[in-house]
């Protein structure tokens, strides 16, 4: 069975992240979307159960795929779930270099690759970011976050 895990700390899981994870789904027999866990660097995140469950609802039609918190390094959480790749988006040339930088670490110390899918045109300026600080202001986002369809 071919696994690919898609990390990030998903806060809030967009559209964005929503459009790689449909790209990606038919190179895989099953995709895990690794929630980050630790929130060392956010500390006003909401929990990880909190994103896990909120995203688990997207896809609570699609059996190959699987939403779990993870803790420490993505790629001894690819790791655990025999994992073949880990799964990136990128919207710009700044998340290229960063996203390269990680997937040769990744690859040295966990011999695990990093498939980089590019965003598509219409989201490549939405990043979890954004939709916080619109949030902030009190900017309706729906229009930035995928919804459940039953």
């Amino acid at each position: 069975m071919k696994t690919g895990v898609f990390v990030g700390s998903f806060n809030p899981f967009t559209i964005g992240h929503d459009s790689i994870v449909r790209r990606v789904l038919p190179l895989f027999d099953r995709l895990v979307i690794g929630v980050v866990g630790d929130q060392v660097h956010k500390p006003d995140m909401p929990s990880a159960e909190e994103r896990v469950n909120a995203i688990q609802a997207l896809y609570q039609n699609m059996p190959n795929v699987e939403v779990k918190p993870y803790y420490g390094l993505a790629v001894d959480f690819a790791k655990e779930q025999g994992a073949s790749y880990l799964v990136k988006g990128v919207r710009s040339v700044k998340d290229f270099e960063y996203e390269r930088e990680q997937a040769d670490v990744n690859r040295q110390i966990g011999g695990i690759d990093t498939l980089l899918l590019f965003a598509e045109p219409q989201y490549a300026s939405i990043s979890s970011s954004m939709v916080r600080e619109l949030q902030h202001f009190g900017v309706d986002v729906g229009a930035y976050l995928p919804q459940v369809t039953l």
